[in-house]
């Protein structure tokens, strides 16, 4: 390979990405329809700390959809918004880990494929130093 050819990502690194995004931002989204729920069946003990919780999840659910949208459409801007939200997920999974829920496993597996996949996607003109 010459100095000027850049390497070709591998053909599974953006399809893995989108995977990971979506299924992330389908559970938040779930998530988010659980805590509804909760709410209006009264079970919720403070109301305002739900609808927080609904909104911030919520938010983040679609926001992990438009990432898995991008890395399937071509985009190259979900690259660090992905590696960034799942290095905030490793240490989730960490606590979940220490609490004993089954649930730390998934996640840390799903968080350290999708930075793999982010990481060997490929470096575009936009992710340089400037």
């Amino acid at each position: 390979m010459s100095a000027n050819e850049t390497p070709v990502p591998p053909a599974w690194a953006r399809p893995l990405a989108a995977l990971v995004c979506g299924i992330q931002g389908v559970v938040l989204l779930g998530f988010c329809a659980f805590y509804l729920y909760e709410l209006v069946i009264g079970e919720g003990d403070d109301a305002a700390r739900v609808v927080m919780s609904i909104a911030l999840m919520a938010l983040t659910g679609v926001a992990l959809l438009a990432m898995a949208r991008a890395w399937r459409s071509g985009g190259t801007w979900p690259r660090t918004p992905t590696i960034l939200w799942n290095l905030l997920m490793l240490p989730v999974a960490w606590s979940m880990h220490g609490g004993g829920f089954w649930g730390a496993w998934p996640l840390a597996v799903a968080a350290i494929l999708a930075i793999v996949a982010a990481l060997m996607s490929g470096r575009h003109e936009s992710d340089a130093v400037v």
